[in-house]
């Protein structure tokens, strides 16, 4: 992903970087701790393998996510978020998914909050 050259503050930037339907999604299960590539797949309804990747390849060259390939065969691939940058955008993400919560209780969601264990 291209960063745009000028912007009118800081967080025009963070948002390039974090931005689009599935980057949150990763950083927020990232949380749990190092994972694989096949686990992310089936812990994220509706990605597909090909968008993960390139969103693990964008996360990784902003300084979000990192990854360790272990030796031997088969190779094996886990991905976690770095520090401090990767913490500091899930302090970030941690605030909006207490709005969303919020929201959900004021419109009557309360059910499906609590059928996916956030109430």
């Amino acid at each position: 992903m291209k960063l745009r050259q000028t912007f009118t503050c800081p967080l025009e930037l963070t948002h390039d970087m974090i931005k689009g339907k599935w980057k949150p999604i990763i950083l927020w299960r990232l949380r749990l701790g190092k994972t694989t590539l096949a686990q992310l797949e089936r812990d994220i309804d509706g990605i597909t393998q090909k968008m993960l990747l390139e969103h693990l390849k964008e996360l990784t060259a902003f300084g979000f996510v990192d990854k360790e390939v272990s030796d031997g065969y088969p190779l094996k691939t886990v991905y976690f978020l770095t520090r401090p940058q990767g913490e500091q955008v899930l302090e970030a993400l941690t605030i909006l998914q207490k709005i969303g919560i919020s929201y959900m209780k004021e419109h009557g969601m309360e059910e499906l909050l609590q059928k996916r264990g956030l109430l």
